[in-house]
């Protein structure tokens, strides 16, 4: 009857109610009893009331209190758990000081202290800055997963995620690929993301795709907010994703850790990183070397990634943080296939002079401050400088050879852009009860260039363009700078009606101005397929596009217990047109003149909650309404096989995630030596495109939206004993289509791999890890039947073509910890 009464609550959250109890605030600060420096999130429980807070960035926090004597529980990893007796007539704030193990653990007495025991969290009300209040919040724990972490598998790492579709390029974790809910998986390019929150990609707006993923190594948590996020992190229909990379030590002057790995197809991973505190001072680096053969001829690669954090603890109230990141790989690409070369042979490559080429850095400043117990604010000042190279033979029908007498195809991308992002949270008594309000403003601005042209003949990762040299040539010329300009001011509050009924509205207003300024140059072909060098002609082109657009929103929560939360949570979103979709003469694709920017909503609705440390469930409804959404679609006449890039259509999705994680070990035995964990991560999702606004040969209304598997199942067992653990994943996904006219695997053309459906397939996997006092050893099997399957058509590089997926593959870790 509670619970029915908490679901009607959550669908009438229109409904102002108002609920008169009395609260008391207990404010406070925890700091560390040997450096005296803050501690950031620590576990701060009342154990009368089954309430849980955790400290900020500067160990401040405020925790509801009754009238009457109660007892405190304090937790952190790496430090003693203290328990104390606190009554709500004390209106002093409290200092907690919090003593460091005097010796080390063993990782399953970590893992008792900590009480993590799911793998996966959601985010709190409020943390830090940022509110998240009646939003679906999913946070992996990335230390607590048993999986392969050197070559960063994604179907691991995101397999308690609900409803993410996953491409999967390679065996090497380089660049990340996950979509959901009918958006493109190809570099994320469909979230916005971040790393310990500010932006990583490309260009947010102009070319939002990420070719730069952390290791999963160096990760604390992975924090995903879905389509709600767009009100403070931006309009991307996905919503954020957030890296937040490990903190330093802050109970020693030096940790260090050191992994070594191998594998399959002559994989070679070495991580090492220091951590520490002294002082007022603390730091985090790591450093990763990567390389590897591939699984296919033509696709080796070897990466380097560089990463420091510097923190100093300015005063008690104000922190500053100093971040750099560097990443540089070269990877070889083996070219897409055609489903019969698949079928014949998946591992099959016909491309010998292909490459891809990152360079990526990254810095960031952060100031936080508090100004009192209840107010604080931060600063991030953060910039990018990058380049991606591709350079190959890409045309489209896969089956044709690389002819080595002809150039290759050069494109450089250069990424300049920078920006600052401030945010003020304050709480505040309203009728009795606490309330909380955000504002914030971002100022970002980009200069971005990109060139296409004709590239050498040679099978080195030569990226020197060779124009003058092959006048001839029928290659695609063009060069465009792309600058943007982007302005935004947004806000939430939360509004608590009872003390466990809130409400949160929220709004973000952009100024928007994208522009192209460049040239491409025409080549008329003769009757011969020749190139006329006398008609040669450049064509120059400027856009300028600018726009303002207010977005709103609005949730709720009702949240009576741990055991149970409702929540609801509707808000608008906006895609950008990005300067890929304008200009990238492409012998695949056209683009449509008159692409413009898609927007919609997404509405999510659900129920969440832990009970006793046993029982973990996760599940919500939602609807993503996508105007006027751009796609690929087929090209008038029939017989030519180009496709079009443009705003297809409207398009609709509603669908039911879920995840249930249960831990029998907490469940029947009282021996905690035993560990003992399954979940079931399910996704069923209906697409449908509604009203063509693109007209071409076909006609898209009541066809699926393309990567929509109907079906998205993920489940897996946890088995372990003292410091063995081990665990094994099964993962399914329905057939799905990657263009709007749903052209099936009968119909495709057979030369051409970049056009059909993606069929159905199931893979699995296990991990195992041993632990012994500050040694790890982890290995595993990854698709351990050894599945044929492919989970891309690419209409690119690295195609174009089916880009099959790895096939039965090991692994094996040594860590060490001093």
């Amino acid at each position: 009857m509670e619970q029915s009464k908490a679901f009607r609550l959550t669908l009438l959250f229109l409904t102002i109610s108002q609920f008169i109890f009395a609260q008391n605030l207990l404010v406070g600060k925890v700091l560390d009893a040997k450096t005296n420096n803050p501690i950031p999130n620590v576990e701060i429980y009342n154990n009368s009331v089954g309430k849980t807070v955790y400290s900020d960035n500067l160990g401040g926090f405020s925790i509801a209190l009754l009238d009457m004597d109660q007892n405190i529980v304090v937790i952190k990893l790496g430090y003693e758990i203290q328990e104390m007796t606190v009554n709500a007539s004390s209106n002093q704030p409290l200092t907690i000081l919090l003593a460091p193990l005097a010796e080390s653990l063993s990782e399953v007495v970590i893992d008792q202290q900590q009480k993590k025991i799911f793998g996966i969290k959601n985010l709190k009300e409020v943390e830090g800055t940022a509110i998240y209040a009646g939003k679906k919040t999913e946070v992996v724990l990335v230390e607590q997963q048993i999986a392969n972490k050197a070559s960063g598998n994604a179907r691991q790492a995101y397999s308690q995620v609900a409803g993410l579709n996953i491409y999967e390029n390679d065996d090497a974790g380089l660049q990340l690929n996950i979509g959901g809910r009918g958006l493109d998986p190809n570099r994320t390019a469909n979230f916005n993301t971040r790393q310990n929150g500010y932006d990583i990609s490309a260009d947010v707006l102009g070319y939002p795709e990420s070719y730069y993923t952390p290791p999963l190594e160096a990760l604390e948590e992975i924090q995903i907010i879905r389509g709600a996020a767009s009100l403070q992190y931006g309009t991307q229909f996905g919503g954020l994703i957030n890296f937040k990379l490990k903190s330093p030590n802050s109970t020693k002057e030096l940790e260090w850790v050191s992994r070594i790995g191998g594998g399959s197809f002559g994989l070679l991973n070495v991580f090492n990183s220091f951590s520490g505190t002294k002082d007022k001072f603390s730091y985090y680096t790591f450093h990763q070397f990567k390389k590897a053969d591939g699984f296919r001829p033509n696709s080796e690669f070897e990466s380097q990634n560089l990463y420091a954090n510097i923190g100093y603890q300015a005063t008690d109230n104000t922190k500053i943080t100093f971040e750099s990141t560097y990443l540089r790989y070269l990877a070889k690409q083996a070219g897409g296939l055609t489903d019969r070369q698949f079928d014949l042979d998946p591992l099959f490559s016909n491309r010998n002079r292909n490459f891809f080429l990152v360079d990526w850095i990254l810095l960031n400043a952060k100031i936080e401050h508090e100004f009192s117990a209840k107010t604080r604010a931060s600063v991030n000042l953060f910039s990018l400088s990058a380049q991606r190279n591709a350079l190959g033979f890409r045309v489209r029908r896969a089956s044709v050879e690389d002819d080595l007498a002809q150039p290759r195809e050069l494109i450089i991308d250069e990424f300049t852009n920078w920006g600052a992002e401030a945010k003020v949270v304050s709480e505040y008594s309203l009728f009795n009860k606490k309330s909380i309000f955000l504002v914030g403003a971002k100022y970002y601005q980009s200069k971005n260039k990109s060139q296409q042209g004709i590239g050498s003949l040679s099978n080195q990762p030569d990226f020197v363009f060779r124009n003058s040299e092959f006048t001839e040539s029928a290659l695609p010329e063009s060069t465009f700078d792309f600058p943007n300009l982007n302005l935004a001011v947004f806000g939430e509050h939360i509004f608590r009606f009872s003390d466990n009924f809130t409400v949160t509205p929220g709004f973000r207003f952009e100024y928007i101005k994208t522009e192209a300024d460049g040239f491409f140059i025409n080549k008329p072909l003769q009757a011969n397929g020749i190139v006329d060098v006398d008609g040669i002609t450049e064509t120059p082109e400027e856009r300028k596009n600018e726009r303002t657009i207010l977005l709103l929103g609005l949730g709720a929560s009702f949240k009576p217990s741990l055991a149970f939360e409702a929540f609801a949570n509707i808000s608008q979103n906006y895609r950008s047109v990005t300067f890929n979709d304008i200009r990238i003469v492409s012998p695949n694709i056209i683009v449509d003149e008159d692409i413009s920017d898609s927007d919609g909503y997404t509405f999510d609705m659900g129920v969440r909650g832990t009970v006793k440390d046993i029982f973990r469930y996760d599940a919500s409804v939602f609807a993503l309404i996508y105007n006027n959404r751009i796609g690929l679609t087929r090209q008038l006449p029939e017989f030519d096989f180009r496709r079009i890039r443009g705003n297809l259509a409207d398009a609709t999705l509603f669908g039911i995630e879920s995840l249930v994680t249960v831990n029998f070990s907490n469940w029947f035995f009282a021996n905690k030596n035993f560990h003992w964990q399954h979940f079931l991560n399910t996704s069923f999702i209906e697409s449908e495109y509604t009203r063509s606004t693109l007209e071409t040969s076909s006609s898209r209304v009541g066809n699926e939206v393309e990567f929509v598997p109907k079906v998205n199942l993920k489940t897996g067992i946890e088995l372990g004993y003292k410091n063995f653990k081990s665990s094994v994943q099964y993962t399914f996904v329905d057939r799905q289509f990657t263009d709007a006219d749903n052209i099936t695997l009968a119909d495709r053309f057979a030369g051409d791999g970049t056009i059909g459906e993606i069929p159905a397939y199931s893979v699995m996997d296990f991990s195992a890890e041993y632990s012994y006092k500050n040694c790890k050893l982890e290995a595993g099997v990854n698709n351990l039947l050894n599945a044929s399957y492919f989970t891309r058509r690419a209409t690119g590089y690295p195609g174009p073509g089916i880009i099959p997926s790895a096939p039965r593959n090991f692994y094996a870790v040594l860590q060490f910890k001093f």
